[in-house]
C-alpha cells in the first residue's frame, strides 16, 4: 500500500532525527537543522546563505525544472519564490552569494553537462531581493563562457568577490580541475575559463564499498558543490562521500591552497548530496541534496 506524502515526510524526519541523536559527533560536527518538504524543491542542486535576510537560504533546482529561485528558512520552510526572466534552466548546478561595491548579489551557475556536450556555459548574477515575496528577477549581468579544450561537467562554483574571481571545479575529471573566470560583467563578450590548478588529496573509495555498491563507489569522489568562506580563508568542497576544506594562507592564491591535501570529513546522511553553503557569518555550512523530503545539515568545521 503506498504511503501518503505526510506520513512519508514524518517517517523520514523521524529516521533522520534518530540518526542525528545516535551518531557520535564527528568533525565537522553535523547537526540536523531542518527538512525541505516542499514539492517545488524536489531536486535542490545549489544553496547560498542570504546576506540581506537573517536566517534565510537561497536554493535552486537542477535542470529540467522551472527557472526559479527559492528563499527558504534554515529549517527548510519555503518563504518565497522568484521567476527568473532572461535565463532558462538548462542545467543549474550551484549558487553563490557575495557582496560587491556595497551591494549583495547571487551568482547562479548553469554549468551542468552530464552528457559532456556543452562547450559553453552561463553564470547569471542577480541583486539579492530586498523583500521576501513572490516575484520575478532579471540578471544584473550574465557571464557567458567556454571551456578552453572541450566540454566538462561542472557542479561546483564559488565566488571570491574581493579578488574579482569565480572558481569552477570539474566534476568527473581525476583529479578535479580548478578553473577561474573574472567576476566582472563581460558586456556581451564570451570569456574563456582558465585552468589554474587541480584539487589535491581527494579521498578515494574503499575496496569494501567497491564490492558492496559499485554504483555509489563510482560517484564517491565526484565534486558536487563548493563555497568560499566569508573570511576567504577556506574553500569548502562537497563530494558524494566527503566535505573537504582547503585552507588558504594570507596572500596565497586558491591554486596554491588546493594543491595541498585538504581537511576531509565524511558527510552526514544526505541522499545525493549536491548543495553546500557557508553561513553568512562563516561559523559553519549548510548542506542538503536532491531528494524530497531533503534534510538540511549544519556542519561546523574544525577551526
Amino acid at each position: 500500500m503506498p504511503i501518503s506524502p505526510l506520513p512519508r515526510i514524518l517517517l523520514v524526519a523521524a529516521l533522520l532525527l534518530g540518526i542525528a541523536a545516535c551518531t557520535p559527533p564527528a568533525l565537522p560536527f553535523a547537526r540536523l537543522a531542518g527538512l525541505v518538504t516542499s514539492r517545488q524543491l524536489g531536486e535542490v542542486s545549489g544553496l547560498a546563505a542570504s546576506h540581506a535576510h537573517d536566517g534565510v537560504l537561497w536554493a535552486i533546482n537542477d535542470g529540467g525544472n522551472p527557472a526559479r529561485l527559492y528563499a527558504i528558512s534554515r529549517r527548510g520552510r519555503l518563504l518565497a519564490r522568484y521567476q527568473i526572466e532572461g535565463a532558462s534552466n538548462q542545467d543549474w548546478e550551484d549558487l553563490a552569494s557575495f557582496e560587491l561595491d556595497g551591494r549583495r548579489y547571487l551568482l547562479l551557475a548553469d554549468t551542468g553537462d552530464n552528457g559532456g556536450r556543452r562547450r559553453g556555459f552561463s553564470l547569471h548574477v542577480f541583486e539579492e531581493p530586498a523583500k521576501l515575496a513572490n516575484g520575478t528577477l532579471k540578471p544584473a549581468w550574465t557571464i557567458r563562457a567556454r571551456w578552453p579544450d572541450g566540454p566538462r561537467d561542472c557542479e561546483a562554483v564559488a565566488v571570491d568577490a574581493a579578488a574579482g574571481q569565480v572558481l569552477l571545479v570539474s566534476k568527473k575529471r581525476v583529479p578535479p580541475e580548478l578553473f577561474s573566470l573574472p567576476l566582472a560583467d563581460p558586456r556581451g563578450a564570451v570569456v574563456e575559463a582558465r585552468r589554474i590548478g587541480r584539487l589535491a588529496g581527494m579521498p578515494q573509495v574503499s575496496e569494501e564499498l567497491r564490492r558492496k555498491d559499485p554504483k555509489l563507489a563510482a560517484l564517491f569522489s565526484q565534486v558536487t558543490a563548493a563555497d568560499i568562506a566569508p573570511d576567504r580563508r577556506s574553500l569548502a568542497v562537497l563530494t558524494y562521500g566527503n566535505v573537504l576544506f582547503y585552507r588558504r594562507s594570507e596572500g596565497e592564491g586558491w591554486a596554491d591552497a588546493t594543491a595541498r591535501a585538504p581537511e576531509a570529513h565524511d558527510i552526514p546522511p544526505i541522499p545525493q548530496a549536491e548543495a553546500l553553503a557557508w553561513s553568512a557569518g562563516g561559523g559553519g555550512l549548510y548542506a542538503t541534496g536532491e531528494f524530497t523530503p531533503a534534510p538540511i545539515f549544519y556542519l561546523v568545521p574544525l577551526q
